[in-house]
């Protein structure tokens, strides 16, 4: 079989071809409630809630580095990148030498602090080098 016809088979029958455009057309397509477009500079609901997760990161990361002992804190994913911010976004954020004992107490910290959005807290020394440098690059 040729890439073509392997695509199709894995399409269910519809050629998605390999591309990422196309990919992305593909799923799409195929996933419509997934794939909409909520970022909008000009909606101020979106913006609101933004400046409202920014609000949450920065409590957060006062409270890792005041009561965890993080000496580096990072939020990372559709937070520091506005184009990304959907009105699902979660906060993500990264701290670095909080002591393996406190870690979870510090999950359960930030966690609890917002009843609008999630808050994931990673520690980063603990993934692979190169979840580590993607967390840097984005701040």
């Amino acid at each position: 079989m040729g890439d073509e016809a392997d695509n199709a088979v894995l399409a269910g029958g519809l050629n998605m071809g390999t591309q990422p455009d196309e990919l992305a057309a593909y799923y799409a397509r195929k996933y419509p409630l997934t794939f909409t477009d909520d970022f909008s500079p000009t909606d101020p609901s979106l913006t609101e809630r933004y400046k409202e997760a920014w609000q949450v990161a920065v409590i957060a990361a006062a409270i890792l580095k005041m009561r965890y002992g993080a000496p580096k804190v990072v939020a990372f994913g559709s937070l520091v990148d506005r184009s990304r911010f959907t009105r699902w976004s979660d906060v993500d954020l990264a701290a670095w030498g909080i002591p393996d004992d406190r870690f979870y107490a510090a999950v359960g910290a930030v966690t609890g602090l917002s009843e609008k959005f999630r808050v994931d807290l990673v520690d980063p020394e603990a993934y692979r080098d190169s979840l580590r440098r993607a967390i840097e690059t984005w701040w």
